[in-house]
């Protein structure tokens, strides 16, 4: 082994005990940086690498790319550096504004939008790698004109179902609106609250998954979102049938307001849920290797949003985008390894480490049991996009916006008068 596989692994191990060391939750916003720790070398590249992929699992994987990708490229050195997001993408837009920016780094559907704006992401439409993904994650990368970003997972959102409390009670996990409407009043007779949600992504996957499903499963389901971008169909009114559920949701006592104002997502709602004093819990199944670091005393499994009359939702983003800095002064370099972060062995160990599944032609089931019936909805036609780079605008933001203010209070009336509101104002300032 060489010298710098040695110290590079050193630094790896030695984080990932502090991080072990310290807990999980103590470690939630800190860096965790990843460097090549041999003097620097006239010939060689130093490229950075900056993501909100901060937890031990996804580290590794992505070290064990980094480190492989330097084996097959000894001139070139990559280093990453990880923080919790939003800090994280505070830091990426000062580090671009100030002209430091790093070569390669995390987006989501909004920085796309503002960033592809700005000329600040590089052009990947001539990777060979583009070949290799699946139709749905083609039907993001494709939708401007150039290929901004390459997607290196499709993360699910789902329903937590903590099968132990449910049998003690006799009962089931639920599979349409009747069943969860039935299972959630039960629970509620019985002074318990049967949900648990957090403070940003819970309530507005709801929302997406119960307003959305007719829009995707229409023959011309791109030529609707388009109609919504020129404003020829109207999506707020579209989104209604979500926020009326949602108002049920909380009029019903299903969802404590209060408490998910305060709780944040994958941190406070697993350790709440984990107590195992409630049924369920609404969140990204990516957490299912936080909540069992969390040791719960029980068997749970996560499944699609039980929201519609005749059946189940999965709500999924074509997600953990990589995009290059179209002002890096090693851009080749950078998108070499963007290139090789997303082939078949690389891309599968990340997805899998984060409990997703992969955006690749490839059709590998997901290793862990708690998520394996959520994978036949990547394909059977009952599945909407988050936030579909097919719209122009942040709609992923923008329901967190109105879900908040039915947290304070407002009504589902108010929900659709906000998203009218919120759509108004952004296509004010586009056109500026």
């Amino acid at each position: 082994m060489s010298k710098l596989k040695h110290i590079f692994s050193a630094v790896i191990i030695a984080a990932l005990m502090a991080g072990s060391i310290a807990g999980c939750t103590s470690q939630q916003s800190k860096n965790i940086i990843f460097e090549s720790q041999e003097p620097e070398e006239q010939s060689k590249t130093n490229l950075t690498f900056f993501g909100f992929k901060y937890e031990a699992l996804n580290v590794m994987a992505i070290e064990t790319s980094l480190h492989s990708f330097m084996d097959e490229n000894p001139e070139i050195s990559i280093s990453y550096d990880g923080i919790k997001s939003p800090e994280y993408f505070n830091i990426l837009e000062k580090r671009l504004d100030s002209g430091n920016g790093d070569d390669i780094f995390m987006v989501d559907h909004a920085r796309v939008l503002e960033l592809r704006e700005q000329g600040k992401l590089a052009d990947l439409s001539d990777l060979s790698a583009i070949n290799n993904f699946s139709d749905l994650a083609r039907s993001q990368m494709d939708a401007d004109a150039t290929i901004d970003y390459l997607p290196t997972s499709i993360s699910a959102f789902g329903l937590y179902c903590n099968t132990d409390l449910l049998k003690k009670h006799d009962q089931k996990v639920p599979e349409n609106l009747r069943e969860l409407e039935s299972v959630c009043d039960y629970f509620v007779s019985r002074g318990i609250t049967p949900i648990v949600a957090n403070n940003d992504i819970s309530l507005k996957t709801v929302v997406l998954a119960k307003s959305m499903l007719p829009v995707y499963q229409q023959e011309d389901s791109a030529g609707m979102l388009k109609s919504f971008n020129t404003g020829q169909a109207d999506l707020a009114e579209t989104l209604r049938p979500g926020f009326e559920l949602t108002e049920k949701m909380l009029e019903r006592g299903w969802v404590n307001p209060a408490q998910t104002l305060e709780t944040s997502k994958t941190k406070d709602d697993l350790v709440l849920f984990a107590k195992g004093e409630q049924p369920f819990m609404l969140t990204g199944a990516w957490a299912v290797p936080r909540l069992r670091e969390l040791t719960p005393d029980f068997d749970f499994q996560v499944v699609p949003y039980p929201v519609m009359e005749d059946g189940s939702v999965l709500v999924i983003n074509v997600d953990t985008r990589i995009s290059v800095n179209a002002d890096s002064p090693h851009l080749e370099e950078s998108k070499k390894f963007v290139e090789y972060l997303t082939q078949n062995d690389s891309m599968w160990e990340f997805v899998n480490s984060q409990s997703s599944f992969s955006p690749l032609k490839e059709n590998r089931l997901a290793d862990d049991e708690a998520i394996q019936s959520m994978g036949p909805y990547l394909t059977n036609g009952r599945s909407v996009i988050g936030s579909d780079d097919n719209l122009l605008f942040p709609i992923w933001e923008m329901t967190r916006q109105c879900v908040t203010g039915m947290l304070n209070g407002d009504s589902a009336e108010e929900a659709v008068s906000n998203m009218k509101k919120q759509l108004n104002e952004f296509n004010i300032e586009e056109q500026r």
